[in-house]
């Protein structure tokens, strides 16, 4: 079992001078207890966990103005809660201006929704929550968390009433901990399923979300569960994944996977060569946050994410000290996951459980819905399923349960409500972080930049029927995995004809995530501006479907091609 005091006890004499080249990066393990930066000194200060004593008893009735900094910017996070961007402000300025002058007295409130499962009640509240306090916002996210914005301070005590009287919560949906758990939407359901991990994610969400012990991570610290053959969790981009396998003489059980990430540094996770059975996810689960908080660095912000310390040690050394020094027994050796039988993993579409009923996936545009649209799939799940509905990692919904006779209605209500369960693939496959309008980070529009190229895209090119991702970022830090996209579009300014700032991006092409996984291809020079983003991504398609090979996917394509032909 992985320690569960506050702080690890101090290393034995050996292993400081093990440790002793990393010095400099502010690892417990090596006794490195003095904050380094101002992030770790205000979360050595005060547990970021105590805030919300101080949001109920102080700021909900003081106002946005009795906030502390400390609280504000950093604390807060631990609650779900992030000062959201000045209505306004440009994208050249974001670089450039002091975050009091960002920040706009409203936020973006994160609901943690562990394995993307709420009931019909559940989602009733959270609809009723963004039309009475964030203005009817709710978009959900590709962690299978739903995110509210113009949130006021003075409401939040009604609100986390309202959230945990059906069993939601915000406790570290930000913040430097172990944030939402991905689980596969159709666990339990799913007639292809190797395993069930719902087990697991419940036992580690019960130790470790909101335990002191894990609250103060070198920085956030993402988790995938998924028994699916179809590799739906983005296992890949997470620091720790259990992955559903078949063991050849231990039967199903999960697959480990460590160090994953994107941003501005992207890695992709590594096997540990480990086979785990259900009852031991929790375990491993602690022990590799365990080895996140003692061994993690903690100097600098951009190298504080669990992948750099993978790169420096490597699978064979992290496995060892895991078993070691953590688990304290060896784990058994395993098989790496098979290839998925397809290349989309989003569960869109009407498909039949194990138990004979079915489930039905829609899509909604890049994620962006409202209050009053969720409480209208609230009422169809429950006229026609249930009442379980899921929310998924591409930013999707998935209704459980109808029986053959309900399936016909139920897509149909849901049409009505613009919610396809037969989308083209670029309605199916766009996705989009939240972009300038909310975003203090961000340099571009996303959202209705995204929605308005689905519709440039079906009218220009109908008869597209390919798999194809079409992720767009509005700024470097890959909340929208652009590196893993068939085209992935990073946000940034570009001169326009007229010699002034305009909007654009910069284009990733061909990477993918399951089948052959990898980033994508960078083309020297390739930038496009949004205006011309229809008109550049019709004539690369244009391009893919003439010279394509018999089977061939946009990635593999894309990963040949002239460069030419991809600008």
């Amino acid at each position: 079992m992985a320690d569960t005091s506050e702080r690890p006890p101090a290393p034995t004499a050996p292993a400081r001078r093990k440790a002793g080249r990393h010095r400099g990066e502010g690892q417990w393990a090596a006794g490195h207890f003095t904050p380094l930066n101002g992030n770790e000194q205000t979360k050595k200060d005060d547990d970021g966990l105590n805030v919300r004593t101080r949001i109920e008893t102080i700021y909900a009735k003081g106002g946005f103005a009795s906030i502390d900094g400390a609280d504000l910017r950093g604390r807060m996070r631990w609650w779900g809660l992030y000062t959201q961007r000045k209505p306004g402000i440009s994208g050249g300025k974001t670089a450039v201006l002091e975050p009091e002058e960002l920040d706009d007295e409203f936020f973006m409130l994160r609901v943690r929704i562990d394995g993307g499962r709420l009931t019909t009640g559940q989602l009733r509240v959270v609809g009723d929550i963004s039309q009475e306090f964030a203005r009817g916002t709710a978009d959900i996210t590709d962690r299978q968390n739903v995110q509210f914005h113009w949130i006021r301070i003075e409401d939040m005590p009604e609100i986390w009433r309202r959230l945990e009287s059906v069993g939601l919560s915000t406790t570290e949906a930000c913040g430097d901990v172990p944030r939402v758990i991905l689980g596969s939407p159709v666990a339990g359901i799913a007639a292809d399923e190797i395993i069930d991990g719902t087990p697991a994610i419940e036992e580690i969400h019960r130790r470790v979300i909101g335990n002191p012990a894990y609250s103060n991570l070198p920085r956030k610290f993402k988790t995938a569960v998924s028994g699916s053959p179809l590799l739906d969790v983005a296992h890949e981009i997470n620091d720790v994944a259990f992955v559903g396998v078949h063991h050849p003489e231990h039967g199903p059980g999960f697959d480990v996977w460590v160090g994953g990430a994107l941003s501005t540094n992207p890695k992709l996770g590594v096997r540990l060569g480990a086979w785990v059975p259900l009852e031991e996810v929790a375990d491993v689960h602690e022990g590799v946050t365990g080895i996140f908080r003692d061994y993690g660095y903690r100097r600098l912000r951009n190298r504080a994410r669990l992948k750099f310390l993978l790169a420096d040690w490597g699978a064979e050394r992290f496995r060892q000290v895991l078993e070691e020094e953590y688990l304290g027994r060896k784990l058994l050796d395993g098989p790496a996951p098979e290839q998925p039988p397809q290349q989309w993993r989003d569960h869109i579409g009407v498909h039949q459980q194990k138990d004979g009923r079915y489930y039905v996936g829609f899509a909604p545009r890049v994620g962006r819905v409202d209050g009053t649209t969720l409480s209208k799939i609230a009422d169809l799940a429950e006229a026609h399923g249930s009442g379980r509905v899921r929310t998924t990692a591409e930013q999707k919904m998935i209704v459980l349960d109808v029986e053959q006779e309900q399936v016909a209605s139920l897509t149909e209500g849901l049409e009505a409500l613009d919610l396809s369960t037969r989308p083209s693939p670029f309605r199916r496959g766009t996705m989009a972080c939240t972009g300038i309008e909310f975003c203090k980070l961000a340099i571009v529009e996303t959202k209705g930049r995204g929605s308005w190229l689905i519709d440039e895209l079906e009218r220009r090119l109908p008869d597209f029927d390919e798999p194809l991702t079409i992720n767009l970022n509005g700024c470097p830090n890959s909340c929208a995995r652009i590196q893993v996209a068939d085209i992935g579009l990073k946000g940034q300014l570009l001169t326009g004809a007229d010699g002034n700032q305009v909007e654009g991006y910069q284009v990733h092409l061909g990477g993918s995530l399951g089948l052959e996984p990898g980033f994508g291809r960078k083309v020297r020079g390739l930038k496009v501006t949004a205006d011309q983003l229809p008109d550049y991504i019709e004539r690369v398609l244009r391009a893919f479907q003439d010279q394509r090979e018999d089977g061939e996917r946009f990635a593999q394509w894309a990963a040949r091609a002239d460069e030419g032909d991809l600008k």
